[in-house]
């Protein structure tokens, strides 16, 4: 499923692909290509990885555009 809540009037992928970083990698984890709402599992992808993504993504939005983007999943695990 989707990594964002769409916020109010927009898309969370949409607004990830308008700031670059679609194809985005860190580790063995991947914004999709294809759509930047998804994150990819290339094989082997580290939670870090992931959460390095998430934030990549939310920094570089809220930069670019004042939205804050809310995550759509619940982190879970160890604090």
């Amino acid at each position: 499923g989707s990594i964002f809540k769409n916020p109010p009037g927009e898309y969370a992928g949409r607004l990830v692909e308008q700031v670059g970083l679609k194809g985005t990698r860190m580790g063995n984890a991947m914004i999709s290509a294809k759509h930047g709402n998804y994150i990819v599992n290339l094989g082997g992808a580290r939670a870090a990885d992931v959460l390095a993504l998430v934030t990549l993504a939310r920094e570089r939005v809220r930069t670019a555009t004042g939205i804050d983007l809310e995550l759509e999943v619940k982190i879970v695990g160890e604090d």
